[in-house]
């Protein structure tokens, strides 16, 4: 059923009554397994994962990853799609092309974010399980991987943050007056052009920049702008999550 848009332009609300530049909700924890080095729970909207992190350790030479070889450590990712994440039940294999690409991803994003030089010959190892599926898929890995990695102590040089932005407007329509949105749900990105935006910090520095969909070359500007603002608002949330576990655990040495 094609996405309804025709009320976006009276009311300036979309269908779930957010406004273009508003987030959904998000929620986060760390530290929800302890059996893991490193550990994290997010939400953004329906969707939902957790994270782990192994490592550094010795010898694991297998699975998507970057790096610079012996003299750094690889960063390794490996996603779990569960059956039951998405509405068609479709479960996903380890040759998926789509888990290997967002894989591919996760894995430059940190080897270039990561203090990786300090653990050489060694392997860091990020598994992600993906429980529900409602659009901004890539950016929730990205931003529990980022909290998962600080629960685990390691260094690195800034928060990885992620959203994605799109255009009211499909690009076979060619409206020029197509205004952007932030934060697309899972039946906006089906019908809609996005992009999804990582950033490094609470600056404007781009580290990932994925686009899945057909878009005309105007409108990536506004996109872009808009992902980097949303990106700055996840910053804020994440950040205020590790502070508050922080305190926490201050608190109980304390006591």
């Amino acid at each position: 059923m094609p996405l309804d848009t025709s009320t976006y332009s009276l009311a300036l609300l979309r269908l779930d009554g957010r406004r273009w530049n508003e987030l959904r909700r998000m929620h986060a924890q760390v530290s929800v397994q302890t059996a893991a080095d490193g550990s994290s729970y997010l939400e953004m909207g329906n969707t939902k994962v957790i994270c782990t992190v192994s490592g550094p350790s010795e010898g694991r030479r297998s699975g998507a990853g970057g790096g610079g070889g012996d003299a750094n450590a690889s960063v390794q990712v490996e996603i779990g799609i569960a059956g039951f994440s998405g509405v068609d039940r479709k479960r996903r294999g380890r040759g998926d092309k789509r888990t290997s690409e967002m894989q591919m991803t996760v894995a430059n994003a940190f080897s270039n974010t990561l203090f990786t030089h300090l653990y050489p010959h060694s392997t860091i190892l990020i598994t992600l399980h993906v429980l529900s599926q409602d659009g901004s898929m890539l950016a929730a890995c990205l931003n529990a991987a980022t909290l998962a990695l600080i629960d685990a102590g390691m260094p690195m040089s800034d928060y990885v943050v992620a959203c994605t932005s799109g255009s009211t407007s499909s690009y076979s329509t060619n409206d020029e007056a197509a205004d952007p949105l932030l934060d697309l749900n899972a039946t906006e990105e089906q019908e809609l052009p996005f992009v999804t935006v990582g950033t490094l910090g609470a600056g404007e520095r781009v580290i990932v920049l994925v686009m899945e969909s057909r878009v005309q070359a105007e409108r990536i500007e506004g996109m872009l702008a808009v992902g980097v603002d949303g990106c700055k608002q996840v910053r804020e949330i994440l950040d205020h999550v590790v502070r508050r576990h922080g305190k926490r655990i201050l608190e109980s040495i304390v006591t």
